[in-house]
């Protein structure tokens, strides 16, 4: 059976909890495998509105078993939160049906306190981070310090770490003129938390290969967008991870050849919060008609999002880099009403024509779109569930965004409720 793993393709708020709650009614398994809490997805189902943060989108699916991999960066404090926030709304959680990698590392205060300061060291040249310790938990992990969650369950290796850490982590917080942290708080709040959270952990990749074995269909949730991925996003206005779908398999513990599609979750025009560079922005009536229309505010910090048009220059980049098979179009009813719709198809740096976005932060920051115009369409698309419900210009749209980004539509989503969904090509069916 087909294993899916969804992306998404853009700067991220691409409507990828929707997407994945529709999707998680055929898989047995969900998987997020990258990211961390900075990651926001809103589910709607049946009036109710679930935010998620950290757990998997299939998490409020009966008889599907969630599962955090070794690629999150998890914050055990904001799980347990998050886990208690949904038993409030009747979603039943516990280690039957989650299942958190051991060698998953932790977010910490001390990472949160750290992302927080260098930001302000930086004042105008700030990244734009959440402030939620996601960057330093990973810069931990690749240098060797971080505690993981098997570590939790011994005294020993908890104060050891915690040492490690502080040695560096005072060391940068003491150059930048910021008050340095003490371990004996932390280690205390580590061995309390560790019988709230050992009875969730596993060995994530030997479950899954189980899984494979027995036939289960696997669905792989990546968060964020691969237009901030750490070496194919705009860097280094990214996150601190890879997003692209190749991630999936690493950050799970499985094989490139678990992964059979790849579903890019694609905005119908685009969206970015924090810095970078972005060439379709628009800063004029249009621009604040897609936010107002679109509700553009992030999820995990409440910012407004940058608004623009779709750029089909930079999504036909990540469908190459990403290895994406279709793409599910999503809040095509937010373009409904407007006489013109533009779309990038390239761009030009100092006079110079370019198909893709260049590596090179300069030349981002100097690129230029060039627009194709293309004929609106007054009527709603709202709650379409057929090709038949939409206007015949929409479909025109539609079209001419699958010929520029070389990928076609395998489903489009008209509404943020489950069901007002069109189904072109069902992933689970390769």
């Amino acid at each position: 059976m087909a294993n899916v793993v969804v992306v998404g393709s853009q700067w991220g708020d691409e409507g990828k909890g929707k997407i994945v709650d529709w999707l998680s009614r055929r898989a047995n398994v969900v998987v997020r495998f990258q990211g961390g809490h900075n990651a926001g997805h809103t589910l709607v189902i049946d009036g109710v509105t679930y935010k998620l943060h950290m757990l998997p989108s299939g998490v409020v699916r009966p008889g599907t078993l969630s599962i955090i991999g070794n690629g999150v960066v998890l914050d055990p404090w904001n799980l347990l939160k998050e886990i208690d926030a949904l038993r409030q709304q009747g979603i039943e959680l516990g280690p039957d049906n989650l299942k958190v990698a051991e060698n998953a590392p932790l977010i910490l205060p001390l990472h949160q306190n750290l992302d927080m300061a260098r930001e302000e060291a930086l004042g105008k040249a700030k990244i734009g981070t959440t402030g939620r310790g996601i960057g330093p938990a990973y810069e931990d992990k690749v240098a060797r310090r971080a505690i993981r969650v098997g570590d939790l369950a011994e005294d020993s290796v908890i104060e050891e770490k915690v040492d490690r850490l502080l040695f560096h982590h005072n060391t940068l917080l003491r150059g930048w003129g910021f008050p340095e942290l003490e371990g004996d708080q932390l280690i205390a709040d580590l061995k309390e938390l560790a019988p709230k959270i050992l009875p969730y952990a596993d060995t994530v990749w030997k479950r899954l290969d189980e899984a494979r074995k027995a036939g289960k269909r696997i669905l792989f949730e990546g968060a964020q967008g691969i237009l901030l991925d750490i070496d194919h996003g705009t860097y280094p206005f990214v996150t601190s991870s890879n997003v692209v779908a190749a991630q999936a398999a690493s950050g799970s513990g499985q094989g490139p050849n678990a992964i059979d599609y790849v579903l890019g979750i694609t905005k119908a025009y685009t969206t970015r919060v924090g810095s970078g560079p972005f060439p379709t922005e628009l800063e004029d009536e249009d621009g604040k008609r897609l936010g107002e229309r679109g509700h553009e505010f992030g999820t995990t910090t409440g910012r407004p999002r940058r608004c623009g048009w779709f750029d089909a220059t930079l999504v036909r980049q990540t469908v190459k880099v990403s290895g994406i098979t279709g793409i599910a179009l999503t809040k095509l009813d937010v373009l409904d009403g407007f006489e013109q719709l533009k779309v990038c198809v390239g761009y030009t740096i100092d006079g110079e024509p370019y198909d893709h976005l260049p590596a090179c932060q300069i030349k981002q920051a100097k690129a230029k779109p060039v627009f194709e115009t293309i004929e609106g369409w007054s009527e709603s698309t709202q709650g379409a569930r057929s090709w038949a419900d939409l206007p015949a210009q929409a479909i025109k749209y539609i079209r001419r965004i699958e010929e520029l980004i070389e990928a076609p539509v395998a489903m489009l989503s008209t509404s943020p409720e489950r069901e007002d969904t069109i189904l072109v090509h069902d992933p689970f069916a390769d």
